[in-house]
């Protein structure tokens, strides 16, 4: 038995003990509260199956209560304050640097950046929408002759390969991967594809407008420097014949340079790391419980191989949907709303794999 558990029946025992002694002693309102309060630490170590893990989970479950209250309530806000930041960006982008790159740039450059801005800005809006209206997949909760690996406790459904429950959405998704609170809403079989693209676009604009907009950075920050030394010098060197409107444009640039910098640099980071996960043919939830089999396999001398693992450029294709070489274009380089393989329910894929060798 675990140390653990050995530790929580001393202490069960001394709690029966100071209880038949003091059981007279108690006040009758206070014995149910009490009563109660031993059936839960009995609870904590009902078999031989409990660890530390199952005694910290319960210990901190009103916590993750909380934690997806306040996710599920301020799924909003998230989605408006990325609406907000973007439409931010978007308007100093036409109202403060299309004009001046109209003026200034040559006719090669500013063709150049109008098409890809463009690109960019489709590619992200068309994403963003599809990512959170999108229903992530839910398990049928009928009975079927669905093969399934287990029974979810909380809906009491069967759950197919993949399939886990959100505590926020309350419910089992298919293939789930996690919930985005940016997005409120599940990442899942039918949706896992517009959420990676978004992040990925999303980080492509942002280092677009963060290199594009380096050197307009320094001369802002350079100007506003230069008034700020001069208000404060004790010679009380004039200003610089800066106007309202000046002033406003380079506080623009200044807030733009370091927001889309701050996005690129945090949301590339999430961009990588789910990137790795797709060339692995696995979901975030996956990484974790593969790396636990992993382990336990390896203490009994064997190796650990990922079912759904069809080699990296084939894991990649099922994810796009790439059927032939002109799919990289019209449903990777561009808006596409074509459904992934499968159902979510089952993942026999092989003969798929073995056509999609040639693309």
């Amino acid at each position: 038995m675990r140390p653990c558990t050995s530790v929580m029946h001393l202490f069960g025992r001394w709690l029966r003990g100071c209880s038949r002694r003091s059981c007279n002693r108690i006040p009758r309102r206070l014995r149910k509260p009490l009563s109660y309060f031993r059936l839960l630490l009995k609870s904590l170590y009902f078999n031989s199956l409990t660890n530390s893990d199952v005694v910290v989970d319960s210990l901190f479950e009103p916590v993750f209560w909380m934690v997806d209250i306040l996710t599920r309530w301020f799924g909003k806000v998230f989605v408006f304050l990325v609406v907000a930041l973007t439409s931010s960006i978007l308007f100093i982008a036409y109202f403060c640097l299309l004009p001046l790159v109209l003026h200034t740039y040559s006719p090669g450059w500013i063709i150049w950046h109008i098409c890809y801005g463009h690109w960019i800005l489709v590619m992200i809006t068309f994403h963003y929408y599809k990512a959170t209206s999108t229903s992530p997949g839910y398990p049928p909760k009928m009975k079927n002759d669905i093969p399934f690996v287990s029974v979810c406790k909380k809906c009491i459904i069967p759950k197919p390969a993949r399939t886990h429950h959100c505590g926020i959405c309350n419910t089992c998704i298919l293939k789930m991967d996690h919930h985005c609170p940016w997005l409120n809403n599940c990442v899942g079989h039918f949706n896992h594809r517009y959420f990676f693209s978004f992040c990925l676009y999303m980080t492509l604009g942002c280092l677009y407008c963060s290199i594009s907009g380096r050197n307009l950075f320094i001369d802002a920050y350079n100007a506003i420097d230069v008034r700020i030394v001069a208000f404060s010098s004790y010679y009380h060197t004039p200003q610089p014949p800066y106007t309202f409107k000046d002033r406003l444009f380079h506080k623009s640039v200044i807030y733009m340079w370091v927001l889309t910098s701050t996005v690129a640099v945090a949301l590339g980071g999430l961009t990588v790391w789910h990137a790795i996960l797709i060339s692995r043919g696995e979901t975030s939830i996956e990484r974790h419980i593969n790396s636990k089999e992993a382990r336990r396999m390896m203490k009994r001398g064997k190796v650990y191989k990922n079912p759904f693992n069809y080699g990296k450029l084939n894991n990649w294709k099922v994810f796009f949907g790439v059927e032939k070489k002109s799919h990289w274009l019209t449903r990777v380089l561009l808006p596409s709303g074509h459904v992934p393989y499968g159902d979510g329910l089952t993942w026999d894929i092989y003969p798929l794999k073995k056509d999609m060798m040639p693309v």
